[in-house]
């Protein structure tokens, strides 16, 4: 039972506010209208749930997420009405914040709300990705084969986002040790030998100097280094939450030596195997391709796609619309997608496209970090190397020092 909170008009014109008790949104207006009163809001009561602070600021998680559409997929495909469903999906969840959100879908359902609308208004569960293809499965009348459609999509997509992750997780760590081994020689290591250095007297090599310096700059002003670094950090995130921002920042990612191809797979990978489980679920071409285009995750290689979409609607062929996105779509791509649409394959081909290229993406993603890693364990070297040797150059002319 939910509490709810409605705005009503009696039957003498007199406006009428309160609250009351009922299992979702159509059961509370059937109880408003059956006390002879006209209702012109309705809002549900959020309830404060047991547990504090942690429970209230709980977010539902993306494996949630995936079992509920698995399960919800399910459900309708055995006959069970979309409403009764997701009752049952909200009594049965695992965790408190995911049967109140399945129970708050529930009810905006239940009170005439499409599910693709109930979903929109909870973007941090359900991307605009996943609300295009529900509302596509419910104007075509086969929700259910969409929504299991996405819960493979899903899986498939985490199984790709973590190889990625882990393939840079160690050239990732090797920087931050390569950062924090110079922070401790300049701040820590040099400074005593420049001392014992001045103590000394005399000239110092130039690389010596050099080394000094930079170990001085930066444990006088560090503070400043690092309110540059959270400039810096800020600027991006700014950046990045524009739209033209993002676009600059995209731009430069893809024109990077070796990370640039591999944006591009990732991206051509997600394209294929979304147009393809859309396609095979029986979602019209045009908008499967606005909803594929959405999942590309970089909208400078979107745009290219815009262009093609525009050509679709007026009768080009696809693999032919697609031929000036050349940095997304490879020739031999293009002729793939040029057989299969003349022999009526098409889904099936770009579901073994996306397969084709995410091994093809494995592999070069581990070629790269095959080549990163011992460039890298160089560069740590070169760099420690360098100052060591600063260091040690006055040593070798101590007597020319001393004296």
């Amino acid at each position: 039972m939910a509490t709810f909170v409605y705005k009503a008009i009696d039957t003498q014109g007199r406006a009428v506010a309160d609250t009351l008790v009922a299992p979702d949104r159509a059961a509370a207006i059937e109880l408003i209208c059956g006390k002879s009163l006209n209702p012109v809001s309705l809002e549900r009561r959020e309830e404060r749930p047991a547990g504090g602070w942690l429970a209230r600021s709980g977010r539902v998680s993306k494996g949630e997420v995936e079992a509920f559409t698995r399960q919800l997929a399910n459900l309708l495909a055995a006959g069970v009405p979309l409403s009764r469903a997701l009752s049952i999906l909200s009594r049965e969840a695992a965790k408190p914040a995911a049967g109140k959100l399945w129970a708050t879908v529930h009810d905006q359902v239940s009170g005439g709300m499409s599910l693709a609308d109930s979903l929109s208004q909870h973007p941090r569960a359900f991307s605009p990705v996943y609300v295009a293809m529900v509302r596509a499965g419910e104007t075509g009348g086969f929700l259910d084969v969409v929504l299991d459609q996405i819960a493979t999509f899903r899986s498939r997509e985490q199984e790709l986002k973590n190889k990625v992750t882990s393939a840079l997780l160690y050239p990732t760590i090797l920087a931050v040790l390569a950062s924090g081994i110079m922070v401790f020689l300049l701040t820590f290591f040099i400074p005593r030998f420049s001392q014992m250095f001045g103590e000394f007297g005399g000239s110092l090599p130039a690389l010596t100097k050099t080394i000094v310096a930079a170990s001085r700059l930066l444990v006088r002003y560090w503070f400043f280094l690092v309110l540059l670094v959270v400039l810096v950090v800020f600027a991006l995130r700014r950046a990045l939450s524009s739209e033209e921002g993002r676009r600059v920042l995209q731009r430069i990612a893809l024109s990077l030596p070796l990370f640039g191809r591999a944006i591009s797979r990732f991206a051509l990978v997600r394209f294929a195997r979304m147009l393809g489980t859309l396609v095979g679920a029986g979602v019209p071409l045009v908008a499967s391709l606005r909803v594929a285009k959405e999942a590309i995750g970089n909208q400078v290689l979107a745009d290219t796609v815009s262009t093609a979409i525009d050509e679709v609607q007026r009768g080009t062929a696809l693999a032919r619309s697609l031929e000036g996105c050349s940095v997304l779509f490879p020739r031999s791509v293009i002729e793939m997608i040029s057989v299969a649409e003349e022999s009526s394959r098409l889904d099936k081909e770009l579901v073994r496209l996306a397969g084709t290229y995410e091994q093809e993406l494995d592999r070069y993603l581990k070629m790269v970090v095959t080549l990163i890693e011992p460039a890298l364990l160089f560069l740590m070297a070169v760099l420690v190397g360098t100052i060591v040797i600063g260091m040690l150059l006055p040593i070798f002319s101590l007597q020319e020092l001393i004296r």
